[in-house]
């Protein structure tokens, strides 16, 4: 076997491991979701993470919601200690109502550890965290928003639970006033509020996407715990 043929075979193997960890779940609630589920040690409780994606993933093919995120990070390798959810959106923005929908259903089917219940996202997936944690702040534990925004009518809710938002200083399509705009208003609410933003020197539109392949943004959220 030649060298360029043996290379493509160990390929087709990895890919077919980062595959093999994730399955689709479609036709059980409002949104289609992609899932993988560690496997279990003494049937212990698991914490969830729900990643929402930004607009150009979504559609009606859930590979697309492979292309970056989460799942990407996944896909080259990193292991994450929780069961990870990743809804694909149709079109328009995302609806809270439908993404508590898949997290009841997660909770129902699987052993879940509700005290350590974790949302993200990016671009329209980071406004979607925000507006799913400012009407369900006490559904969830912690929640990572990069380069989104919030309603600032949501921030006495928001002010409930541990939040890390982050956004480029370079970002030419979503405005970073966007973020600073709902961490000014949790903070007016409650200016005690365990809510940290970071602006992100040089950062874009496209390049935060790397914090989701680094450890920073997995290690604040599992160490954040619901009393």
């Amino acid at each position: 076997m030649k060298l360029k043929q043996i290379w493509i075979v160990i390929f087709i193997l990895v890919s077919s491991v980062g595959y093999t960890q994730l399955k689709t779940i479609t036709n059980k609630t409002s949104y289609p979701f992609w899932i993988h589920v560690p496997e279990k040690k003494n049937n212990e409780k698991q914490p969830v993470l729900i990643f929402l994606h930004g607009k150009s993933l979504s559609g009606t093919n859930l590979n697309r919601v492979r292309r970056y995120g989460v799942l990407r990070a996944m896909d080259k390798g990193r292991k994450i200690p929780a069961i990870v959810v990743a809804p694909q959106l149709a079109k328009g923005s995302w609806n809270p109502d439908k993404v508590l929908e898949v997290l009841e259903y997660i909770k129902k089917n699987y052993n879940v550890d509700e005290s350590r219940i974790y949302v993200c996202g990016m671009s329209l997936g980071g406004y979607g965290t925000l507006h799913f944690a400012g009407k369900h702040a006490d559904k969830i534990t912690a929640a990572v928003a990069i380069c989104g925004g919030g309603n600032v009518k949501d921030g006495c809710k928001l002010a409930t639970i541990p939040l890390w938002i982050q956004h480029g200083d370079v970002d030419y399509i979503v405005p970073m006033s966007e973020s600073k705009k709902v961490v000014d208003a949790i903070k007016k609410c409650d200016e005690n509020a365990e809510v940290t933003l970071t602006i992100i020197k040089g950062g874009n539109h496209g390049n935060v996407e790397r914090l989701f392949h680094e450890d920073a943004l997995y290690d604040w959220l599992f160490k954040q715990k619901r009393e």
